[in-house]
């Protein structure tokens, strides 16, 4: 850096001062050891201390499972520690096709394609698929990979529109109806016609309602995108997301074939983008899961597939084997279940105001910025680990602490979470 002091430095110099100020400066906790139902944390002292998490993704408890972590070494040792290379060149490995082919059998989808990060997978989809003359209409309250990936697509290629309307409002003034009639409406937006949600809204653990949403995209001759990155492992009796929650997806191992011929379950969303690196434990990476013919598209044209290294196999193999273990202890997804309603249960009663949702995410309304950081800070100080998020996570006065609750958890662990609460 220059020895002057340039723009950037004073009115950086001039945010992070203010930020301080404010209470709403963001300080990175260190994890010394495994992510589970309690993680060590150092202080900036160095001095260590066991904390209850409860702002985790973890929601199944698989990022520290003995299976995940031994098929990850095991991937270590057979493929080495790097791709070294994108898809194309050199860089796609056996553990990347069979990840792909379970994670298409988990949706339910044709296909699927890996990627280092599910904002890597998020941003390679409406950059790719979409022409001008298409429309994207998008919740406003979706993820910003796809509020981002919308954006760069309306730069890339000039005459793609983009629309949005009020969070799960799907009739009436700023709903999707309407959004989607004044797409039919734009003479300049002759393409498809592009629905995007998130299945389970990461900061209201509320969930779209995809078979309404089914509906009017039949009606509109849409095509329904669904961001399920906190859906899947949580949502469904085999934690297969929000569609199998609404009875959209069919059991595994019935074939594409059958459900061509009617044998299957009514209504599909049709393109899926999703994470590894929540409740599917295998540490990091994303997905899309769709039809053959986007994800073909996707792997000839996706710049992040093009300019990317492969998602390390390591990661692939541990991902894999957590889908496994999912499919095949379904009673983590029920024990996660029976935890979140204990844990709603028990924030009521503490008297604070939780979010209702069937989902991990409880989210506790605090309004202010500023007193949902202190009162995380005062949480950590009483040995919980939750974080609170304010602007601009969330819209300014909708400031919240964060619950998220694992299938690791005990009840011991939630009690000691609500004492926490009511100390405050």
């Amino acid at each position: 850096m220059p020895a002057h002091s340039s723009t950037f430095d004073s009115r950086t110099d001039t945010l992070l001062a203010s930020l301080h100020q404010q209470g709403l400066y963001k300080h990175l906790q260190t994890i010394d050891g495994p992510m589970d139902a309690t993680v060590r944390l150092v202080g900036p002292d160095g001095k260590a201390r066991e904390c209850v998490c409860f702002c985790s993704n973890n929601y199944l408890g698989l990022a520290n499972h003995p299976e995940v972590i031994e098929a990850g070494i095991k991937g270590l040792r057979d493929f080495g520690a790097g791709t070294a290379s994108v898809r194309f060149i050199c860089g796609t490995f056996s553990p990347h096709h069979r990840l792909e082919a379970s994670i298409a059998r988990l949706m339910g989808t044709e296909a699927a394609y890996t990627f280092v990060s599910a904002w890597n997978a998020a941003e390679a989809l409406f950059p790719t698929l979409c022409e001008p003359g298409d429309v994207v209409i998008s919740d406003e309250l979706n993820h910003a990979c796809l509020i981002d990936s919308i954006r760069l697509a309306t730069v890339i290629k000039k005459g793609v529109h983009k629309d949005i309307y009020k969070n799960n409002r799907l009739t009436g003034e700023g709903s999707l109806r309407t959004a989607l009639e004044r797409a039919r409406g734009n003479k300049d937006a002759t393409g498809q016609r592009w629905v995007v949600t998130d299945g389970v809204f990461s900061m209201e653990g509320s969930i779209a309602d995809l078979p309404a949403m089914r509906r009017l995209c039949d009606e509109f001759d849409a095509i329904l995108v669904v961001d399920d990155s906190h859906g899947h492992g949580v949502m469904g009796r085999r934690g297969r997301g929000t569609h199998e929650h609404w009875g959209m997806v069919d059991e595994l191992g019935v074939t594409a074939a059958a459900r061509t011929s009617g044998q299957g379950t009514a209504g599909r969303v049709d393109i899926f983008t999703g994470t590894l690196g929540k409740a599917l434990g295998g540490g990091a990476g994303g997905f899309i899961a769709g039809p053959k013919r986007a994800i073909e598209l996707v792997v000839q044209r996706g710049r992040p597939t093009l300019f990317s290294n492969a998602l390390p196999v390591t990661v692939a193999c541990s991902a894999d084997k957590a889908i496994e273990v999912m499919l095949r202890e379904p009673q983590r997804v029920q024990r996660l279940r029976d935890n979140v309603a204990y844990a709603r249960t028990c924030i009521k009663q503490a008297g604070f105001d939780v979010l209702e949702s069937p989902t991990a995410i409880c989210p506790i309304i605090v309004h202010d910025t500023a007193k949902a950081i202190a009162m995380s800070k005062r949480l950590l100080e009483l040995g919980v680990f939750v974080i609170g998020f304010g602007y601009p996570v969330v819209p300014e006065g909708h400031a919240r602490l964060r619950c998220q609750v694992s299938a690791a958890h005990t009840r011991e662990h939630i009690d000691a979470l609500v004492a926490a609460l009511r100390r405050l």
